[in-house]
């Protein structure tokens, strides 16, 4: 297992905590087709909402480019 593949897996596993970790404003009644309207508010992310989406994106970044090196150079 080459360095390049330890990065990957532990950017995934961190990529998939962060996106676990985020709470869904429409939960999961909503999901399966229950709920109302009036329950998809939209609103601002604050604090430590907001570092860990900004946090999930740049996890996601990080793991394609790390996915496409791994590629090219095999």
């Amino acid at each position: 297992m080459t360095l390049l593949s330890i990065i990957q897996i532990a950017l995934a596993v961190l990529l998939v905590s962060g996106i676990l970790l985020q709470n869904s404003a429409a939960g999961l009644g909503s999901a399966l087709g229950g709920g109302s309207d009036d329950d998809a508010v939209m609103h601002t992310r604050r604090g430590p909402e907001k570092a860990l989406f900004y946090g999930t994106i740049i996890l996601a970044i990080l793991f394609v480019f790390v996915s496409y090196v791994s590629v090219y150079l095999s």
